[in-house]
């Protein structure tokens, strides 16, 4: 199963963003909402993966710190005051560019001529995080939308100015998973389905027809579709969520040898939840498990974050 909601990298990791030096705020101020863990023995991974070649196993003991996680992902109204404070500039506005999916019958057409192993995705010129599928586009009717079209060194920029960071992967799956809890999803084991629905994943056959059973072709509300039992939403699917790791599969095979030096030439890190391209008939990411990895200057409409924080006690 190929990275299929992978979008192209800019290969441009010398257009680091500037830091930002305007005040911080508070966690209370940025978010709608923080959820306290207590931290304590968990795991990490599964040992049964469905995508081996991720990464996804084996599991792994780990304990936890007590933290906090946003009951959301970072919206487009929470990054805009980020960027009115503070004058920010993201890496794709710099880049000048970005990877926006694309699943009109043209653009589908012409992709495969040429070769493109991943039809869907369109380098946007212009693309950015408050027009995310262009110049064309806006974020009118989006303010509570996850904020995309956000590379890691950008979501890092945000959770300084905030007073956070990005949580480990570790981190990320306890709070998915509620818990120390052997769950596939965040609601429990119940899969997903074109009729069976959780969360915004696509519906009907990808990428040339969704059925919009759920509601939505691209991003849905951060707030929206029931919560886990810690009260954190849309912890599968709607978008990826960077977290602070390092991309890295624990395996001692010739083939995990040659991804994980791909992956360390090219500083990637891991993205956590699927989106809403994702399907089981060919992206199966939206397990807790699941996992991609992209370089930290990538970006796409399908990629955002949320914030965790350190406890201070």
């Amino acid at each position: 199963m190929s990275q299929c909601c992978r979008p192209p990298s800019p290969n441009a990791t010398s257009l680091l963003p500037e830091q930002t030096t305007a005040t911080t705020v508070s966690a209370a101020e940025v978010s709608v909402g923080v959820v306290a863990i207590a931290g304590g023995k968990s795991f990490v991974g599964t040992n049964t993966p469905a995508i081996e070649q991720d990464g996804e196993g084996p599991q792994r003991s780990v304990t936890l710190a007590p933290y906090g996680i946003s009951a959301t992902t970072v919206t487009n109204a929470e990054f805009e005051r980020f960027v009115a404070a503070t004058g920010y500039i993201t890496e794709a506005e710099r880049i000048g560019w970005s990877p926006v999916f694309d699943s009109s019958r043209e653009h589908l057409a012409h992709a495969a001529s040429v070769g493109n192993q991943l039809p869907w995705w369109k380098i946007v010129e212009g693309a950015r995080w408050n027009h995310p599928e262009g110049p064309q586009s806006d974020l009118r009717d989006r303010e509570d939308h996850p904020v995309v079209q956000v590379s890691w060194n950008d979501a890092n920029a945000y959770a300084r100015w905030a007073g956070g960071r990005l949580p480990t992967e570790a981190e990320w799956e306890h709070a998915a998973r509620g818990g120390a809890h052997p769950q596939r999803f965040p609601w429990g084991d119940a899969e997903p389905s074109d009729s069976d629905i959780y969360c915004n994943i696509w519906q009907g056959s990808f990428p040339r027809h969704n059925s919009l059973t759920d509601g939505y072709l691209l991003t849905a509300p951060a707030k929206s579709f029931e919560p886990n039992s810690l009260g954190l939403y849309n912890m599968a699917g709607n978008v990826w969520e960077w977290t602070q790791d390092a991309f890295k599969i624990r395996s001692l095979s010739k083939s995990a040898k040659l991804r994980n030096a791909s992956a360390a030439q090219h500083k990637e890190k891991v993205l956590k939840g699927g989106s809403f391209l994702c399907h089981i008939s060919y992206c199966y990411r939206y397990r807790i498990a699941a996992r991609m990895a992209m370089s930290p200057d990538s970006a796409g409409s399908n990629a955002g974050f949320r914030l965790a924080f350190s406890s201070r006690t």
